[in-house]
């Protein structure tokens, strides 16, 4: 990233009550720049938006992503000049309780994103964030590549790749001809500290093993790209400050290197091992909704063009994941703490 870049940027995050969108928020604070947040309330009790005290360095407004007009107000008092799209409804499992939820947040949602910035003169370089679930998935061994068909067999997965439909008609369509700059970015499966969703594996393992319970475990062979929280926002950062020069307007991977794509059992076994305490996990052999039991990435056009590259393995993920829930039951202050952490990340690799 290039030094002082960000000092006092005006910059928009949807999203920041969210797990992505509060680490975005704090590593944006901590480089200087002016934030502002729109998001619903923090959908967890407790969640790092609370427990890292995110709102404290930021404009905090609570709202829909699917509210037009308050979204557009809320633009309009920014005057962003970057703009990152997280809010959405992040959970495969959720999305097959509530598909219509999930549509409307992740389609709707990112076109109205998408409008408010239309009458935003301010607006430079957008990045919107989608997944890796946004491929048409066909189970093979090879990661995909950014121009691999997109599709989704779950309602999740739809919405995703609908969102990136969205995002390039808008672009094509108006946001390029009035000098936007536009990129969405995907990412695998995401850990870090101050993760308490449900359905999702990392919180799930470690809500269990704070409270003396066996985890049990839906698909121990599925296997994810792992990789913490704070990759893939680098990446996003590094994206954003190429889109504010006018480049790389494009869909864009950061995903983990092929070493960390595990496994789920082995990497609850990595997990256990760290946490200690009796941590233990079982197969549940039950009948649960379709998901994806294979799922790479390829992310050698991010580190070609874009110089991003991971800097933990998935091993020193999973400590830092560790040591933030340990400092949390300790009664640590936990701003300080996750911001050592990002502080950490960002020291030059010896």
């Amino acid at each position: 990233m290039m030094h002082g870049f960000w000092q006092e940027k005006s910059v928009l995050v949807t999203g920041h009550t969210g797990f992505k969108g509060g680490w975005l928020s704090l590593w944006l604070q901590m480089l200087g720049a002016q934030v502002h947040g729109y998001s619903l309330p923090a959908a967890t009790k407790p969640s790092l938006f609370h427990e890292a005290q995110v709102g404290e360095g930021m404009v905090h407004v609570e709202g829909d992503i699917r509210d037009l007009s308050n979204l557009k107000t809320c633009m309009a008092s920014a005057q962003p000049e970057i703009v990152f799209h997280l809010a959405a409804q992040a959970l495969v499992r959720q999305s097959y309780l509530d598909p219509v939820e999930t549509m409307t947040s992740n389609v709707i949602g990112t076109m109205n994103l998408l409008e408010a910035i239309r009458s935003t003169p301010s607006v430079k370089a957008v990045v919107v964030i989608t997944s890796d679930k946004c491929y048409e998935n066909r189970e093979w061994l090879w990661p995909y590549r950014e121009n691999e068909a997109l599709g989704g067999r779950d309602i999740y997965s739809a919405s995703k790749a609908c969102a990136e439909i969205v995002t390039a008609s808008w672009r094509a369509s108006f946001l390029a001809e009035q000098g936007v700059s536009i990129a969405t970015a995907r990412a695998g499966n995401v850990i870090g500290g101050g993760d308490w969703a449900t359905d999702r594996l990392v919180p799930d393992a470690l809500r269990a093993w704070q409270s003396g319970i066996q985890l049990q475990v839906r698909y121990p062979q599925a296997v994810r790209p792992w990789q913490h929280v704070l990759e893939p926002l680098a990446g996003y950062l590094l994206l954003a400050e190429n889109l504010y020069q006018g480049k790389s307007a494009e869909a864009w991977n950061f995903g983990p290197s092929d070493a960390d794509i595990r496994p789920v059992g082995a990497l609850l076994d990595s997990l256990a091992m760290l946490w200690c305490d009796g941590a233990s996990w079982q197969a549940r052999p039950l009948q649960h909704p379709h998901e994806a039991g294979l799922l790479r990435l390829d992310s050698s056009k991010a580190r070609t063009f874009l110089g991003w590259q991971p800097k933990f393995n998935i091993d020193q993920a999973l400590e830092q994941v560790v040591q933030w829930h340990r400092c949390w039951m300790d009664g640590e202050d936990m701003r300080v703490f996750t911001l050592n952490q990002i502080e950490q990340y960002m020291a030059p690799s010896q």
